[in-house]
């Protein structure tokens, strides 16, 4: 009986040795005297642009100041600073990997401490978890938070990384305006070179022709016609009064040689105007066309000129940008690791462990019995 309560205290020892004092040991000593100090800076920043609808909270209020989110901005924005690019650009000259490979901080904490793990992209994993980029979906507020063991690099980090998202919201901008306007344009080339030869094509027929306007000269024919008509009746009535009273008028001729000349003459220019390929009846069938074809390429230009317009109108109106809403900080003082906190965290989930196995141990033996 004394032999097998014996034997419980030593199993009871052992294991409470195991879960609770070794890693409570291992805990002080890491948090004591191995883990480097974390210095943290952040900077809050948020992608607006005029004409895109706000969310709620702040973004509300932003908007009534006439400023909306610009999603695809931000979502760009956030993908860059955390990207391999991101990474190449602030370790030119190797200035990252030198920032946390220092001999003063510690081996768990120091970028391949043993030089067998120098590659990009175990710098890349390395540097996913010393840069944090969150956003806060209600307000559209991104945080950038750089994690380093000199208050000096995590702020100069946290500064680059955040103009080189200013950067990358800025060169989409410039993209997406010079497409929008470069199509707008190529409207308006292609507009003003059918105006161009609608109205070539116009004039080389006036000058082929030699009428400027069919129907306006048609009408000018027609009055002329009808002056002839009118002179042409007053001789007919003129020769018709001399034959019934003075028969032997020698004006009868006269006046009958009149009214053949003005007969001859009316016909002479109903000719012009229509009956024969040459009349301007028939050559209205073309100048109508060319005609047309002249003024729908000159209001299409209209139009594609009012499209360039209002596509730089709109160029600028779409137009995003980064509000910093907080400076990146220069911490003066680490903040990680909260050593008591992580001493005092191993100890409560070591008794946690310990009463946990201790309670699966005696079930087990009391199910064996």
């Amino acid at each position: 009986m004394l032999a097998s309560a014996s034997k419980k205290l030593r199993i009871s020892n052992w294991l409470f040795f195991a879960t609770v004092v070794i890693p409570t040991i291992v805990a002080v000593v890491y948090y004591g005297l191995v883990a480097s100090d974390v210095y943290v800076s952040e900077s809050k920043f948020v992608v607006r642009s005029p004409d895109k609808p706000a969310a709620s909270g702040i973004g509300v209020i932003l908007k009534s100041a006439g400023f909306a989110n610009a999603g695809d901005e931000l979502y760009a924005a956030q993908s860059y600073a955390t990207s391999r690019d991101a990474l190449r650009a602030i370790n030119r000259n190797g200035a990252f990997k030198l920032a946390y490979s220092r001999p003063q901080i510690s081996l768990a904490d120091r970028f391949d401490p043993l030089g067998f793990s120098g590659s990009f992209e175990d710098l890349y994993k390395y540097f996913q978890k010393k840069i944090r980029l969150q956003n806060d979906s209600a307000t559209s507020i991104s945080t950038l938070t750089v994690r380093a063991y000199t208050a000096e690099d995590a702020h100069r980090f946290n500064q680059e990384l955040l103009e080189m998202s200013e950067a990358t919201v800025n060169r989409l901008n410039q993209r997406g305006r010079q497409d929008l306007i470069r199509y707008a344009q190529t409207e308006v080339d292609s507009a003003k070179a059918k105006a161009q030869a609608a109205a070539v094509a116009l004039a080389a027929y006036r000058n082929r022709s030699g009428i400027v306007d069919p129907e306006k000269q048609a009408s000018v024919q027609m009055q002329m016609v009808s002056k002839l008509q009118d002179n042409l009746i007053a001789a007919k009535t003129e020769l018709a009064q001399l034959q019934q009273y003075t028969p032997d008028n020698p004006r009868i001729p006269v006046v009958g040689t009149q009214i053949g000349t003005i007969q001859a003459e009316i016909d002479r220019e109903l000719g012009k105007v229509a009956g024969n390929r040459r009349s301007l009846a028939a050559t209205t069938v073309e100048f109508q066309r060319l005609t047309l074809e002249d003024q729908f390429a000159a209001k299409q230009l209209a139009a594609s000129l009012g499209s360039l317009e209002e596509a730089r109108n709109e160029a600028q109106r779409k137009q995003a940008y980064v509000e910093r809403i907080v400076q990146p900080n220069l911490p003066d003082d680490p903040i990680e690791p909260r050593r008591l906190r992580g001493i005092l965290t191993t100890l409560v989930l070591g008794l946690v462990a310990f009463g946990i196995l201790r309670m699966l141990l005696a079930g087990v033996k009391e199910h064996a019995q």
